[in-house]
């Protein structure tokens, strides 16, 4: 850790001390500050309130202007939204007033220091063995594959034990808003989309990202998460040669995943009839792999659901899915995929 870094480092203890405690304690993987007096936290899918609290709003907006400075980015009245990354990599998503109009609001995402192999995603019961070995062989297989869930609901760390499993030998790019993957391979580059500065200059997006990456001789390439037009790049890679794609996405059924894919797609400036879209989206992905977090907190999947060819009915729908794997039981999936 450089110089730099350190006083960065320091200075954010400082800061953030009321909750600091929290970034010490592995069984925390979200801090929500709503205001200075209301602090929760999230443990093993459970939400907490605690004794936690900063002195006032302006000891809390001082540490969140601290953060914003060390990323180079505004915060105020005309940027009242930052995103930024504590030197742990926690990741910070904040408003501040007039957006939050009473007081700052802060959610602060943890990850494991370790991220977790598939093996102890079978330990801890997210992923059951049965399901756990036919990832492995669709790994294996360069098959491509979206894993759909909520919010908290396990996406990342599944992306991430996927990753892992890719050969020792390939040549992984990985492309994120926020770096969070971890990927134990020898050869990954992580790339990282940029806001603009004050100035409005300085961005890169995602979709510039991923057709850089293309041109970058990839073996495979993880994209963290489909959110705007980039679908568009990620179906076309998938169906021109580039076998082996990772990404998730917000959607709480597989059924759901495929038309939010077909809406972000026509965000972008393709002009292509829905009809023919759908052909390549049933083309392009192999299989999704439904995420939930369940009512007692735990996060499982829930669904391995192949993606057949585009059926008879054409633009009318007509998705094939097959069930490769269901959760049993009547566990009903909490979480509020957007």
């Amino acid at each position: 850790m450089n110089a730099r870094r350190e006083v960065f480092a320091s200075s954010i203890r400082s800061f953030f001390h009321p909750v600091t405690a929290f970034f010490e304690d592995e069984s925390v993987s979200e801090i929500m500050i709503n205001g200075p007096n209301q602090i929760y936290v999230e443990r093993r899918g459970r939400l907490e309130l605690t004794q936690a609290r900063f002195a006032s709003s302006e000891k809390l907006l001082a540490a969140l202007r601290n953060l914003s400075q060390y990323m180079g980015r505004e915060l105020g009245p005309r940027a009242p939204i930052l995103e930024a990354r504590l030197p742990d990599g926690a990741r910070v998503e904040a408003i501040v007033p007039p957006a939050s109009p009473h007081g700052p609001m802060v959610s602060i995402r943890r990850f494991s220091r370790e991220p977790l192999s598939i093996d102890e995603l079978v330990a801890l019961g997210s992923l059951p063995a049965e399901p756990a070995e036919l990832l492995k062989g669709l790994i294996a297989e360069k098959q491509n594959i979206v894993i759909a869930g909520g919010t908290g609901s396990g996406k990342s760390s599944l992306l991430n034990a996927l990753s892992a499993l890719m050969p020792q030998s390939a040549r992984v790019l990985v492309i994120e808003d926020t770096s969070e993957l971890r990927i134990p391979l020898p050869h990954v580059v992580y790339l990282e989309a940029q806001p603009a500065d004050s100035r409005g200059l300085g961005a890169v997006s995602i979709r510039e990202l991923f057709r850089a990456s293309l041109r970058m001789r990839p073996d495979r390439v993880v994209l963290g998460e489909i959110r705007g037009a980039e679908a568009v790049e990620l179906i076309q890679a998938m169906t021109s040669g580039h076998a082996g794609c990772l990404s998730t996405i917000h959607a709480s059924y597989p059924w759901d995943a495929l038309h939010k894919l077909e809406t972000m797609a026509l965000m972008s400036d393709l002009d292509i009839p829905l009809s023919a879209l759908r052909s390549q989206i049933a083309s392009a992905v192999d299989v999704i792999i439904q995420m939930a977090r369940l009512a007692d907190g735990s996060r499982r999947v829930t669904h391995v659901t192949e993606v057949l060819e585009l059926g008879a009915q054409g633009a009318q729908g007509g998705y094939g899915l097959r069930s490769l794997y269901e959760l049993g039981g009547d566990r009903s999936p909490v979480d509020d995929a957007s």
